[in-house]
């Protein structure tokens, strides 16, 4: 099930193959990171929108001025391919390097992994707006929203105690071998999409545009691939989440 090397790939072009592959995913990070921070600056200063039940829309769900539903979902999908990328660079750099790929082929998997996140992002934007659009018209569905949010976050939290996460965070360093590559990166990035369900649950939920949440939920995915005892990690993570779930309910009950 794990990733093999090509029986071509040469032992003498290893050394600087690795750190030309090192370089490389450190810039590519690099400038996700530094566009991400951009954008976030950007996105906090266009405003939200005051909901009922005490919460606020974010402009990214919504067409800007001049914008058609279509513009607004590819600029959503660039955002959240951005910030994928982003999130997702340090682990994927890790399970790559133990793949040992030559570089036509980590390209063909890298492309393969962030389509399949691609596809999610798109999927995330139209259930975002399906929702906030029904929310800007139904007073008591909106008013209903905090306490759906403090559920999601809940559930996500006990989804990082399940068996179903067990199984997909053992399968995110793993794909079918002697598969093409691209098919390797669709695979890789299905099982990593059904793994961080619950953190990218929590990352919606709390805001994808707020750093400090893209910080945590960052370091905690990479921490459940790259540390040994990566579900002790994902246990932690789905206790805070238990906790600040049960707090929100608690509040919009009371609210």
């Amino acid at each position: 099930m794990a990733l093999v090397r090509r029986p071509d790939d040469k032992d003498c072009d290893a050394p600087s193959w690795r750190w030309i592959f090192l370089v490389v995913f450190a810039l590519l990070f690099i400038a996700n990171v530094a566009l991400m921070v951009v954008w976030c600056s950007s996105m906090s200063g266009m405003g939200v929108i005051p909901m009922p039940g005490d919460w606020a829309v974010s402009m990214m769900w919504i067409p800007m001025c001049g914008q058609t539903w279509l513009d607004a979902a590819a600029s959503f999908v660039a955002m959240w391919i951005v910030m994928m990328m982003a999130m997702m660079l340090p682990s994927l750099a890790w399970t790559s390097w133990h793949a040992e790929l030559d570089a036509i082929d980590l390209a063909l998997l890298c492309l393969g992994y962030f389509s399949v996140w691609a596809f999610l992002g798109l999927t995330v934007f139209m259930v975002g707006a399906g929702l906030v659009a029904v929310a800007m018209r139904l007073s008591a569905f909106a008013q209903f929203m905090p306490f759906a949010a403090g559920v999601s976050v809940l559930l996500a939290g006990i989804f990082q105690f399940s068996v179903l996460k067990v199984h997909f965070l053992a399968d995110c360093s793993q794909v079918l071998r002697s598969a093409p590559a691209f098919r390797q990166g669709l695979s890789l990035g299905s099982h990593c999409c059904c793994s961080c369900a619950g953190l990218t649950t929590v990352l919606l939920v709390f805001g994808m545009m707020d750093l400090r949440t893209m910080v945590a939920v960052t370091a905690a995915v990479t921490a459940e691939r790259v540390v040994p005892a990566g579900m002790r990690i994902a246990h932690a993570t789905g206790a805070l989440a238990i906790g600040a779930g049960a707090l929100m309910i608690a509040r919009a009950v009371a609210g």
